[in-house]
């Protein structure tokens, strides 16, 4: 049997997370049917996945301690690529969170596919041994797109975690994005309010209750306009996955290099004429109330010199 007290950077975490972090090679089902069958107890009542625990709560889980811990597996040794942490663009960092300026072409979390250093590796390399409080390791408090760069918030402390969950969550923060687009923008501003399908739903989940649509609604503003391509200012009131390229695309204006659902051979035209390589979406900047209640921050990251370039070449630097 497993028996622990929460600490205070573990507080506010979902117990079902928390199992995932403290017993990492135990699976999510067995995890689950667990909780269910009142192997997991908090302060010796029945647990909830979703429950959040919070500090000085006792957390017991029945179960042999060393299988549940992994100890009776092989331990293999998988280190994280070499990196070099001075190419990590800092634009604030204090005890509670780090705000990084992400370059495009870096994945922020490993996945399929994915090879070289993450951003969570640049990360937890360039924090060292303070990369760990307590059970908590810094993690990105939201997520950009591989190929987008700009501002991302990085969590130091369970708490800020916490809190940024809170606040993405409820869209206590301003989101504002650069993009470059296809066509000529009918209006200075316009709203899209238009709901997507759930980017990562199951195929089971499909199958039993339809494809999930969900909110989205994304504000822009001509930054500037030229014979065929526009600089647009966005602003996010939803995090949906590839919100605004999705919206862009479906209103006739996709954002220029993208290669999942921009125009292929526009992008092929220009590359040729102004030499875009990436796709342009920068994110410029970010509001957001401080995790210490200290009041609201902002953070803002310079558009990189390789789209500044484009824009010069296009006439469209502002």
């Amino acid at each position: 049997m497993i028996e622990y007290r929460i600490e205070t950077d573990t507080a506010g975490m979902r117990l079902d997370k928390h199992l995932r972090k403290r017993l990492p090679t135990v699976p999510v089902s067995h995890l689950f049917k667990m909780i269910r069958t009142k192997k997991v107890r908090v302060n010796g009542k029945r647990a909830q996945p979703e429950q959040l625990l919070a500090e000085g709560d006792v957390l017991t889980i029945r179960g042999d301690e060393q299988t549940l811990r992994g100890e009776d597996r092989p331990k293999v040794d998988r280190p994280p690529p070499p990196v070099d942490p001075s190419r990590l663009v800092i634009l604030r960092e204090d005890d509670w969170l780090m705000a990084v300026d992400k370059p495009s072409g870096m994945a922020v979390h490993t996945g399929s596919g994915i090879t070289g250093g993450t951003l969570v590796d640049y990360v937890r390399a360039y924090l060292g041994p303070k990369a760990v409080r307590n059970d908590f390791t810094a993690s990105p408090a939201h997520r950009l797109d591989r190929e987008t760069s700009g501002v991302i918030l990085v969590a130091k402390r369970r708490p800020a975690m916490v809190h940024f969950t809170e606040v993405f969550t409820h869209g206590l923060s301003k989101k504002r994005y650069l993009t470059l687009v296809k066509g000529k923008m009918t209006k200075e501003s316009g709203v899209i309010d238009l709901p997507l399908s759930e980017h990562q739903q199951t195929a089971e989940s499909k199958a039993r209750r339809g494809v999930n649509m969900q909110d989205a609604l994304t504000r822009w503003k001509v930054v500037k306009q030229s014979g065929d391509a526009a600089l647009l200012s966005c602003a996010i009131e939803t995090g949906r996955t590839h919100q605004i390229r999705r919206h862009l695309a479906a209103i006739g204006h996709p954002v220029l290099g993208d290669k999942k659902y921009g125009d292929f051979a526009y992008n092929r035209d220009v590359q040729a004429r102004w030499g875009l390589k990436r796709l342009f979406l920068h994110a410029e900047r970010i509001e957001f109330p401080h995790p210490d209640g200290s009041g609201k921050v902002a953070v803002e990251a310079a558009l990189p010199p390789e789209l500044r370039d484009v824009l010069k070449r296009a006439a469209l630097l502002p």
